[in-house]
C-alpha cells in the first residue's frame, strides 16, 4: 500500500564501515542501504522514528513510501525489505530499503486476519485454531493489501479453510499453494485422569515368595516331627 510518509535521508560518510555505521548510531540515526530498479546502492543514514512509525502501521513493511535523499533532486518510492534490531534494548540497528517502481508487480507476504465467531466456538465447543497467518501474494505495488479478510463464522467443528477459501481478485495472484490449511475448528480433548491405586492395597505375592513360604513352612514340620521321633 501507498502511504504519504516522506522519509527524509542523509547519504552516509564512510559508505558501508562498521566504524561509520557506530558514528551514525551515535548521533541518534540508524545506518541504512538504499538499492534496487537497476541502480547502484547507496549508504544512507535515516531517522528511527520515521521508520519505527511505518513498522508499527497497517501495512507495517509493505508500506511504500517517498525516499528524499540530501543532494538528489527526485523523490524515490520505496519500501523496507529488512530491519535489524538491537537483542538486549531492542532498539533498531539497521535497515535495508528497496527501490519500486509502481509499474512492476512484485512478490509480498500478508497478513490474514480471521473474521467473526465460528458457530464451532459458540455452541459446539470447540476452537479455532489459525494455522497460517501470513500469505504469499503478487501484485502491483499500488494493489498490495494491508491484510486480506476471511470469514469464519459459518465453521463447525473439523471444518478447514485453505488458501483456496481467501477472497480472490484479479488483481492479486496467490502464489502460497492453494491447499495450504489456513484455520480450522477442532475439538476440545477430554484429559482422562490416571487410574490411583488405593494406600495400602495389598500388592500380589510374587510367585517366588508364595513358593519359598510354603518350602519353609513344610521344611519346619518336618522338622518338628523328627524332634518328637
Amino acid at each position: 500500500m501507498i502511504s504519504q510518509e516522506v522519509v527524509a535521508a542523509t547519504p552516509r560518510e564512510g559508505k558501508f564501515s562498521k566504524n561509520a555505521a557506530r558514528r551514525v548510531r551515535v548521533k541518534g540515526k540508524i545506518p541504512a542501504v538504499v538499492y534496487g530498479a537497476a541502480e547502484p546502492a547507496i549508504a544512507i543514514e535515516v531517522d528511527p522514528k520515521q521508520i519505527q512509525k511505518i513498522l508499527h502501521s497497517d501495512t507495517g513493511h509493505n508500506s511504500i513510501f517517498d525516499l528524499e535523499i540530501n543532494g538528489s533532486t527526485a523523490k524515490t518510492k520505496a519500501m523496507i525489505v529488512d530491519w535489524q534490531y538491537e537483542p538486549i534494548k531492542g532498539t533498531l540497528m539497521h535497515i535495508d530499503l528497496k527501490r519500486i517502481a509502481l509499474d512492476k508487480a512484485m512478490r509480498v507476504e500478508v497478513p490474514i486476519q480471521l473474521v467473526g465467531a465460528p458457530i464451532g466456538v459458540k455452541t459446539q465447543g470447540g476452537i479455532l485454531d489459525q494455522v497460517l497467518r501470513e500469505v504469499e501474494i503478487e501484485c502491483l505495488p499500488g494493489d498490495i493489501p494491508s491484510h486480506i479478510d476471511l470469514d469464519v463464522t459459518q465453521m463447525s467443528i473439523g471444518d478447514v479453510l485453505r488458501v483456496s477459501d481467501l477472497p480472490h481478485s484479479d488483481k492479486l495472484k496467490f502464489l502460497t499453494d492453494e491447499d495450504t490449511t489456513v484455520a480450522h475448528v477442532v475439538a476440545i480433548k477430554e484429559e482422562v485422569e490416571p487410574v490411583v491405586e488405593a494406600v495400602g492395597a495389598a500388592a500380589p505375592a510374587e510367585p517366588e515368595v508364595v513358593k519359598k513360604g510354603k518350602t519353609e513352612t513344610t521344611d519346619a514340620a518336618s522338622a518338628e516331627k523328627g524332634a518328637k521321633k
